[in-house]
């Protein structure tokens, strides 16, 4: 981590992490600063570009997309102007929340939510026809949800 982090910023980050709508006074409490000193340290952190978001994280279930889908994709050859048109593309699709450039047997896995497997299907048949550099996806569809987070761990002695 950056070296200007240090352990009253690991625990900040910690706690932000869990609840990012935690009030100043609270934070303080909890890791012994005054409210306007971490008012600064978050102000610092996120220009900085350490805190990189605040979102609400809603119960995928409760939602219109409630299914979600583990795809690995193989590019045509390890295309680098490939791999960044698609990022472009990806991007912009509110469906594919997130996306990983991989080792091993598919260079790309994305995790994609969709209404049902129909859907999925109209998802994946755009993915492959706006982007030709994609020559296979192989799919896993979640059955359950075990762990989902977003939780960084964080040392906090130094």
């Amino acid at each position: 981590m950056v070296e200007r982090v240090d352990q009253f910023d690991r625990s900040i980050l910690d706690l932000m992490q869990r609840d990012c709508q935690l009030k100043a006074e609270t934070i303080a409490d909890r890791v012994g600063l005054s409210p306007s000193a971490v008012q600064r340290r978050l102000k610092r952190l996120r220009a900085e570009g350490i805190i990189t978001a605040e979102i609400a994280v809603i119960d995928r279930k409760t939602s219109e997309y409630p299914m979600t889908f583990i795809t690995g994709m193989e590019i045509e050859r390890d295309n680098y102007d490939a791999l960044a048109r698609f990022r472009g593309w990806a991007e912009k699709q509110d469906n594919i929340q997130q996306v990983y450039y991989v080792t091993g047997q598919v260079d790309l896995v994305a995790i994609i939510t969709a209404r049902d497997v129909e859907h999925y299907d109209d998802i994946s048949a755009q993915l492959m026809s706006e982007n030709p550099q994609i020559k296979r996806m192989h799919t896993n569809v979640v059955l359950r949800d075990v762990k989902i987070g977003l939780h960084i761990p964080i040392r906090r002695d130094g």
